[in-house]
């Protein structure tokens, strides 16, 4: 897919006004099934990816060249734009000047950048989650948007504040953090429409906002989102939540009765699964090219 074709629905999608609800995945199949399903983009969970590739939770043991590697193959792949968990950015402003240009020479249409302090930890634990000073962050902002190529290439500003320092505090981090030159601002932790009204009254750009499948987040309506200026809803734990539980019930049944009878309904048949991989689209191609021209020997 030509970086034209990825930007320019990526411009359309996020320029409409209206909420993108985006579902987070961490593989090429979970990829490829969420594009299938009519998803108009789709996510990189930094916390997904780092079980999927490490079996590791997410506390800070996932690399920039690892997870790089990882979405680009992916996103080349798809039809639709990828939007990327950046971490920190992997270090000071030099590194953040090299993780905009490899994330956008990678084809990925928008990445989020953190303001936590390193090593990072995942955003939705329930202790305090330590943060840099606003003006370091706001510096790799500054960065961030320097080093992009085009302007159509999205830099999402996000604060972990609001654990340690309060609604006020992350508002005022997000609103410097737009000022420094992010295309939106992702306030962790702001999660009800009293939170997410002040947020929004604060900030003043467009938002994005994180969906934990459980609520307050998860009562979220589109109208609210859309009222407060939310342009994306990244419902981060999806995929996860489902693999883990499906594989927990499937793999449990065929080690206790030797057999899967009983959750044969849990699974995909080889011919789905082949159909979510797009096989019958990759036989065709080899078939097409595989015809004889006509021309002489």
């Amino acid at each position: 897919m030509s970086d034209e074709n990825l930007r320019k629905p990526w411009r359309e999608l996020v320029g409409s006004g209206r909420l993108l609800r985006v579902p987070a995945i961490y593989d090429g199949l979970s990829a490829r099934i969420a594009q299938q399903a009519g998803f108009a983009a789709v996510a990189f969970s930094g916390n997904a990816v780092s079980a999927s590739l490490l079996g590791m939770p997410d506390v800070g043991m996932l690399g920039m060249s690892e997870n790089l590697e990882h979405a680009g193959r992916i996103a080349r792949q798809l039809n639709v734009p990828v939007i990327c968990d950046a971490d920190t950015g992997y270090g000071g402003v030099l590194n953040v000047v090299r993780t905009v240009q490899e994330f956008e020479a990678a084809g990925i249409a928008a990445i989020h950048i953190e303001d936590q302090v390193t090593p990072k930890r995942c955003g939705l634990l329930p202790q305090g989650i330590p943060v840099v000073s606003q003006e370091e962050h706001a510096q790799k902002i500054r960065a961030a948007v320097k080093a992009r190529r085009s302007p159509d290439f999205w830099i999402i500003a996000r604060t972990d504040a609001k654990s340690m320092h309060g609604l006020e505090e992350a508002a005022r981090r997000g609103r410097a953090y737009v000022e420094a030159g992010a295309d939106a601002a992702l306030v962790m932790g702001a999660n009800t429409p009293e939170e997410l009204r002040y947020v929004a009254s604060v900030v003043r750009a467009p938002l994005v906002t994180v969906i934990q499948e459980s609520p307050p987040t998860s009562e979220l309506t589109d109208e609210l989102l859309e009222e407060v200026g939310c342009v994306l809803a990244l419902h981060a734990g999806i995929t996860r939540y489902a693999v883990v539980q499906a594989l927990q019930e499937v793999l449990a049944a065929l080690h206790r009765d030797h057999h899967t009878q009983s959750v044969r309904h849990r699974m995909a048949s080889f011919e789905q699964y082949n159909q979510a991989l797009g096989l019958p689209e990759w036989l065709a191609l080899e078939e097409e090219l595989l015809k004889p021209t006509g021309g002489a020997s």
